[in-house]
């Protein structure tokens, strides 16, 4: 990535790559919702991560040629495919069948929370009161973001669509804490490459389910599509690991909150979608939550930011 940017630092560089990867996974749930209305979501899934799976593995196997998977390996890719390729985007192709594309952009901005509350349930780990504040006001947004309008209706479309959204994140937060002991064995590009393959032949009897309802689609719909795979998935997922490398874990927590802020500026501008006040009140509580949660470890990122230029 340097080499094509010899004169920007790698500091630089790395913000610039992730505010656009974070603009770009924001704008993703307009695209899926525009592909949506012509073409089923679990076909949806299949074809976007079948084109996904054709660019990233060539790059495998050119980048690292020598890497093969043992019996046990294959076990765990599969499962992990499963949660956080096939299960994730079945359900959240299904909740955008249905929700708008703001609504679907603002309850993920909850992952990070509900990650703190399932290492809570796996792993035991204590929370401080700040990080207990954080999951409270994260609890109070989701709700108001849920709803809507502060009231259940399960009769809703809206609220079901919701629901299903919710199902995708609790999904993507048991693949990432199943995926941690594989970032021991494998490399970033062999995990996301053998999930991404696994996660996509497991979609087949998904995408079976619903021949009935295949027909041609657009050319708007397939551009779509690429857009998803070859921007949304296969370069925003290098851009980020390379990101990740520089930025300490703490800023990229305060990057994330870009994602419900360009989908729902998005949803407005391009499908004209309706947001209500309790919405943006919940999206904004939910991303003071993500900010209380990281606080402490935001204060000792910065300080030591400002340390180093004192220095």
């Amino acid at each position: 990535m340097q080499r094509l940017f010899k004169n920007i630092s790698p500091p630089l560089m790395a913000n610039l790559l992730i505010v656009f990867t974070m603009i770009a996974w924001g704008t993703s749930f307009i695209s899926t919702k525009i592909a949506i209305a012509e073409i089923p979501p679990f076909t949806l899934a299949l074809l976007r991560l079948s084109l996904t799976s054709a660019i990233l593995w060539p790059i495998f196997r050119h980048l690292e040629p020598a890497t093969r998977l043992d019996s046990a390996g294959r076990r765990r890719f599969a499962i992990t495919g499963f949660l956080g390729i096939t299960l994730y985007f079945c359900l959240e192709n299904m909740g955008l069948r249905f929700t708008t594309a703001s609504n679907a952009s603002l309850i993920t901005s909850f992952a990070p929370l509900l990650s703190i509350a399932l290492s809570v349930m796996f792993f035991r780990a204590r929370l401080s009161l700040v990080e207990i504040l954080g999951v409270l006001l994260g609890i109070t947004g989701s709700y108001l973001t849920i709803t809507a309008n502060g009231n259940l209706d399960f009769s809703s479309k809206n609220f079901v669509g919701n629901l299903f959204v919710i199902g995708a994140m609790f999904s993507w937060t048991l693949y990432t804490i199943f995926s941690q002991k594989q970032q021991a064995r494998n490399s970033d590009l062999a995990i996301v490459t053998y999930q991404t393959i696994f996660g996509t032949l497991l979609l087949i009897p998904f995408a079976l389910t619903e021949f009935r309802e295949w027909q041609l689609f657009s050319l708007q719909a397939f551009g779509q599509i690429l857009y998803l795979a070859a921007i949304c998935s296969a370069a925003c997922y290098f851009f980020y690991i390379y990101a990740l490398k520089i930025l300490d874990i703490a800023l990229t927590t305060l990057y994330l909150n870009l994602v419900p802020v360009t989908g729902v500026i998005t949803g407005f501008l391009v499908l004209g979608e309706t947001i209500y006040p309790s919405q943006i009140v919940g999206g904004l509580l939910i991303i003071s939550a993500i900010l209380t949660a990281n606080s402490s470890k935001l204060f000792d990122y910065f300080s030591q930011k400002r340390h180093k230029k004192t220095v």
